[in-house]
């Protein structure tokens, strides 16, 4: 790999302690592990990386979370997984300095695989293509776990003596609303600026748009479907709603941020899932329909349920069944502030130089992302963060899932020297 000339010679070190053959073992191993969110490899695969960070010989704080006391919290942001149990996990190196505190963060947990007929092969057994890993979390986001165990490694092993901190914060729960970063956030773990791995191919992502989950229950009237004319479908009941909504996209999206500008649609509204009727020869009395609602760069989210509220209200007042049976809106989930890193912050050049300089190409744009993460609970912390890691978002969530290996360890190096210009070094 390309390394230019602005590395100094304690930078060159690190960089060639990087160990590029056990990255690639690592992220076959974490792969292995089916951490589905809520689910009981997701707490395997933390106690599995907590023994990583021990062999560091850094001080891990690993802990039950307490799951009534964080719910009560106003500030809880939401769950959709059910769960008995969540465990944090942080790992920090030991201060010898007055530096600061540089968090490299991840999540553990991933989406389940789907049909499973439309992957080649087992999700959770890796499959190798040349310089590809594909399997479920390959991109979203344990190659990202892995960079920052990878960094971390490189430098304890080029005997590199750090002025500040540097704490990995390995979270569940972020898939469904970012229980475990609020759990570690509320339990006082905190730090002067924060990298999360997130998949951001080459990009930096300095902002993150929100995403609220909501539910919709369209009312409707039940009668034998040979006598549909006496009833009213809940279904058709639904269709004005749905239309209503595709406009309410459309006014929502109209002048974005310039972070957001390179998407057809910055902040999507989208109807995941629609349940009516149960049984074919009955007209439907009910009709659920759930989806999210994209809320844009400081947005109140509040502001964006009352838009939506309103648009669902103005909507079922001028339809005539609805207008005396309107549909009820309820907001369950995940909840997804939007968050963003100050312009101009120097977090943004110290990454993007760090880049730069392993690459031996330009610094990368900066571009905010679509979806909700972590990012918003770290800003909210007052921790100035932004998002760098390796993979290609569009494939998450999806069976053609897979990341690079030379990308993990470009983005490795990336980190080795982010994080030694961050806290210092000797």
């Amino acid at each position: 790999m390309t390394t230019t000339a602005n590395v100094s010679d304690v930078e060159a070190a690190a960089l060639a302690a990087v160990d590029e053959a056990a990255i690639g073992r690592m992220l076959l191993e974490l792969l292995e592990v089916p951490s589905v969110t809520g689910s009981a490899a997701e707490s395997e695969l933390q106690h599995v990386l907590a023994r990583r960070l021990e062999h560091l010989d850094l001080d891990v704080d690993l802990w039950p979370m307490d799951l009534p006391e964080l719910r009560s919290d106003p500030r809880f942001p939401g769950g959709e997984a059910p769960r008995t149990e969540a465990w944090g996990l942080v790992g920090e190196t030991r201060r010898r300095g007055d530096g600061p505190t540089l968090v490299l963060q991840g999540h553990v947990d991933v989406v389940p695989p789907g049909d499973l007929a439309r992957w080649e092969g087992d999700p959770f057994r890796p499959r190798i293509t040349g310089d590809v890993v594909h399997a479920r979390g390959a991109c979203d986001m344990k190659a990202g776990v892995v960079a920052i165990v990878a960094a971390l490694d490189a430098i304890r092993a080029a005997g590199t003596s750090l002025r500040g901190q540097v704490a990995a914060h390995f979270v569940v729960s972020e898939e469904d609303g970012g229980l475990g970063a609020f759990g570690t956030l509320r339990r006082g773990h905190t730090g002067d600026a924060c990298i999360i791995t997130e998949p951001t191919g080459g990009v930096l992502m300095t902002a993150n748009a929100g995403a609220l989950t909501f539910r919709i229950e369209v009312p409707g009237r039940a009668t034998h479907g040979s006598t549909r004319y006496a009833g009213v479908s809940a279904i058709d009941a639904y269709l004005p709603i749905h239309q209503a909504l595709a406009r309410l996209e459309a006014r929502r999206n109209a002048g974005a941020d310039p972070l957001m500008s390179d998407y057809p649609i910055p902040y999507p509204l989208s109807v995941g899932t629609v349940r009516a009727g149960d049984w074919a020869s009955s007209v439907p009395d009910l009709l659920v329909a759930e989806g999210r609602l994209g809320v844009r760069l400081g947005e109140d989210p509040a502001q964006a349920r009352a838009e939506l509220e309103l648009c669902v209200a103005e909507a079922c007042a001028a339809d005539p069944w609805l207008r005396s049976h309107p549909a009820v809106v309820t907001w369950p989930g995940g909840q997804f502030a939007s968050g963003r890193l100050a312009a101009g912050h120097p977090l943004a050049a110290l990454v993007g130089a760090a880049h730069a300089d392993v690459t031996g190409s330009v610094r990368p744009v900066e571009r905010g992302a679509p979806y909700g993460s972590d990012l918003r609970l770290y800003a909210e912390a007052g921790i100035p963060t932004l998002q760098y890691g390796p993979g290609d978002v569009r494939l998450a969530h999806g069976p053609a899932e897979q990341v690079a290996v030379s990308e993990v360890v470009t983005v490795t190096r990336a980190l080795v020297l982010a994080t030694l210009r961050t806290v210092g070094c000797d």
